[in-house]
C-alpha cells in the first residue's frame, strides 16, 4: 500500500528538511514553580527557528511530552505551529497506549501539526504483532502522518517494519538504538518511501556510522541550546569535513556525553541546564527528572564554552 497524498506531502518536506539542516527538538519552558511558561516557549522557539532546522518537533523526549497534561500539550503544539507559520514541518510527540496515543493525536490534529513522532509505549515489554497493532490502531485513528519512534522496549523486526510501512500514513522510522547491524537490515528491507532518522542519545557522536547505512538524518538535542555548534557539526559531517568534525566530537561531543551519562535523566536536564546558561527562557525541569547541581553546572559551562570557541562563536 502506498501512502496517501497528505503524507506523501509531508515525507516530501521532511525529506528537504533533513538534507537542509538538523532537526530541532525542542524544550519545554517552565516557570520556577513549575507552571508552564507560554511566552516564553514561543521566545524560545523562535529563537530556534531562527537558525532553520529541517523540522521542528514540540513535545518530544527533549521536551519532556510526558510531564505535560493535555491542556499544556494542546498550548504547546499549538504554538509551536503558530511560530512555525508554515515555513517548517510540525511534528508533535505523543504516546503511552494506543488509545491515550489517539487522546493526543487528536490534540495534535486540532493544534494543526503536520505529523507526529509515535514515541516508545509505557511500561510494558510487547511481541511484535503487539508493536505493529500498536501502530496500526494509532494509524486508524488519526489523519496525521505517522513516524515510529524504537528505542528501549520498542524494536522492530524486518517483517514488522514491513507491516507498518505498509500503513498509508507512516512516513518513518526514528532509530534510538544504535544496532547498525539492524538499522542496516531494516533500511535494506524497507520500501523507498520510508524515511528513516538516527534519534540515538547524543545522535552527533553516531552520525557518521549512521550516515554509512543509509541514515544521515539525525535530531540534535545539542540545536536546543547551542544550534551554533549542532549546524556547524552538521555541515562538517555533510560536507565529509573530518577536521572540524572530529574536533568538535573530541572537544565537545564526548566530554558533554560522559558528563550526561553521569545522571540518569541527564539527556534532557543537562539540555536544559545549557539552554539557561545560555540565556535561553526555558525554566527547570519537571519532577522527576532534576536539574544539574553545582560542580557538573560548572563543568556545563566549560564544555559550551569550549563548544563555542571551536566554531567562532562568541556565544
Amino acid at each position: 500500500m502506498s501512502l496517501n497524498a497528505a503524507a506523501q506531502d509531508v515525507a516530501s518536506r521532511l525529506r528537504d528538511g533533513m538534507v537542509r539542516g538538523v532537526l530541532s527538538f525542542p524544550l519545554t519552558s517552565f516557570r520556577p514553580d513549575g507552571s508552564l511558561d507560554l511566552d516564553a516557549y514561543r521566545a524560545y522557539l523562535a529563537q530556534q527557528l531562527a537558525t532553520s532546522p529541517g523540522a521542528v518537533f514540540p513535545a518530544c523526549g527533549t521536551g519532556e511530552f510526558t510531564a505535560l497534561d493535555e491542556d499544556e500539550y494542546r498550548q504547546v503544539v499549538t504554538a509551536a505551529v503558530e511560530v512555525a507559520a508554515g515555513r517548517l514541518p510540525v511534528v508533535a510527540g505523543l504516546g503511552y497506549g494506543w488509545a491515550q496515543a489517539l487522546r493526543f493525536a487528536r490534540i495534535a490534529e486540532e493544534a494543526g501539526a503536520d505529523a507526529a513522532l509515535v514515541l516508545p509505549h509505557y511500561l510494558l515489554q510487547a511481541p511484535q504483532r503487539g508493536l505493529v497493532e500498536q501502530l496500526r490502531r494509532i494509524a486508524a485513528g488519526t489523519r496525521l502522518p505517522l513516524i515510529a519512534y524504537q528505542r528501549d522496549q520498542v524494536a522492530f523486526t524486518v517483517e514488522s517494519l514491513r507491516r507498518i510501512a505498509e500503513l498509508p500514513t507512516v512516513i518513518g522510522l526514528k532509530d534510538g538504538h544504535g544496532d547498525l547491524d539492524r538499522l542496516q537490515r531494516l533500511t535494506l528491507s524497507a520500501p523507498d518511501h520510508l524515511l528513516f532518522f538516527n534519534g540515538a542519545a547524543t545522535a552527533e557522536l553516531q552520525a557518521r556510522a549512521y550516515a554509512a547505512v543509509g541514515v544521515p538524518a539525525y535530531s540534535s538535542a545539542v540545536h536546543a541550546f547551542a544550534p551554533e555548534i549542532a549546524d556547524a557539526f552538521f555541515t562538517a559531517v555533510r560536507d565529509d569535513d573530518r577536521a572540524t568534525a572530529d574536533a568538535l566530537l573530541r572537544g565537545f561531543y564526548v566530554p558533554l556525553v560522559e558528563l550526561r551519562d553521569r545522571v540518569p535523566g541527564y539527556a534532557v536536564s543537562l539540555v536544559k541546564a545549557a539552554a539557561r546558561l545560555r540565556g535561553r527562557p526555558v525554566g527547570p525541569v519537571r519532577a522527576p527528572l532534576t536539574d544539574p547541581g553545582p560542580e557538573d553546572l560548572d563543568e556545563l559551562e566549560k564544555l559550551l564554552t569550549t563548544g563555542l570557541e571551536l566554531v567562532g562563536s562568541a556565544g
